[in-house]
């Protein structure tokens, strides 16, 4: 197997990881927040986040993976924005509508795509930000009804956005600039992303349900799903900094949206929410944009690598010609070197 087959079969099984995990959570998380009334969510991501660290680090005692030290101010710096980023979502949704909540999220794809390409110059091309409109168009026809309005929650939704874009653009590019895996990243960064939420969580929680986490009745079936979310969060928060580090924050948030309507679908099914047409007809425009990104994003990426093989061979052709080819031991000048002696002597002149 090459080596570019197995890192697309290492991405086909990061973004399968991430969809599978995440929609788990969000079932369990489901069932936990509304059956079992604990509407701690900021808390309960902190101990996520602990419980992803500890499971690293007994990870990294059994040599699972390599501990590589580097620039601990971008970690912590990251590590915090991270929190901060969770934190301003979740007030973002307790003081906006739902409806409003999730053209927040969808602004999350336009403003990563901006940000990438005023600082990073990245450039994305008019078929990719066509299947982006797609999406977006069948994910805000699915899941936003009411929208509501009021200067604080759009000055939070703004926040949770900007600071949201910039961390998952920082995931990839500190996996990039610094040559550390996914796990590595997030081994690291982990104690200041749950430092942050611990100290805030139980705060911004108090805020938003006027109910103290730690007065809260812990049965034993509401324990018992608090650590079955723990667990999954391992999962989840692992496939993230690794599809992130793979491929895009875009596509990262590309896969979000496909959750999205998978845990509609599932709601229906399992849990028998509200179903409607206007959210099949939604699902279905953002599956179209789904597959036309997977096929354009493929479909350049091909180019790419193409052009790429082009250009190294067309290099190494360059270089094996000869200016001076040797015919029956005469050294005989060929047009190369002949086009070239002009330019040398011109340059010649200028520099007397």
């Amino acid at each position: 197997m090459s080596e570019g087959e197995r890192f697309q079969l290492g991405t086909i099984g990061a973004l399968t990881l991430s969809v599978v995990s995440s929609v788990s959570i969000v079932i369990c998380n489901k069932a936990l927040i509304s059956t079992l009334g604990f509407s701690f969510a900021t808390t309960l991501t902190s101990w996520h986040l602990l419980v992803t660290f500890c499971s690293l680090h007994a990870a990294l005692r059994m040599r699972l993976f390599e501990h590589k030290t580097f620039d601990q101010k971008a970690v912590m710096g990251f590590g915090i924005l991270n929190g901060i980023s969770i934190g301003l979502l979740n007030l973002s949704l307790g003081f906006n509508s739902v409806g409003f909540y999730q053209m927040t999220k969808l602004a999350i794809i336009p403003c990563t795509v901006l940000l990438e390409t005023l600082f990073l110059a990245k450039r994305f091309s008019r078929s990719i930000q066509l299947s982006l409109l797609i999406l977006l168009l069948g994910v805000g026809i699915a899941t936003v009804t009411d929208v509501q309005l009021n200067a604080l929650g759009s000055t939070l939704s703004l926040l949770a956005v900007i600071t949201t874009c910039v961390a998952q653009i920082m995931t990839n590019t500190i996996q990039k600039k610094f040559k550390v895996s996914s796990t590595q990243l997030l081994y690291q960064s982990c104690p200041y992303q749950s430092g942050t939420l611990l100290v805030s969580g139980p705060i911004l929680d108090w805020f938003l349900t006027n109910q103290n986490v730690f007065a809260f009745k812990y049965t034993t079936e509401v324990v018992v799903f608090i650590a079955l979310s723990c667990l999954i969060s391992v999962s989840v928060n692992f496939s993230t900094f690794l599809v992130i580090g793979k491929t895009s924050p875009v596509t990262y948030q590309v896969l979000g949206h496909l959750k999205t309507c998978l845990v509609l679908a599932f709601g229906y099914i399992l849990l028998h929410d509200p179903f409607n047409w206007r959210n099949i007809l939604g699902i279905a425009i953002a599956l179209v944009g789904m597959v036309l990104y997977s096929y354009f994003c493929t479909h350049e990426s091909q180019k790419k690598a193409t052009e790429g093989a082009t250009q190294s061979l067309q290099a190494r052709e360059g270089e094996s010609d000869p200016l001076v080819t040797v015919e029956n031991g005469s050294g005989v000048v060929t047009d190369a070197a002949t086009q070239m002696a002009p330019g040398w002597n011109s340059n010649k002149d200028l520099r007397a």
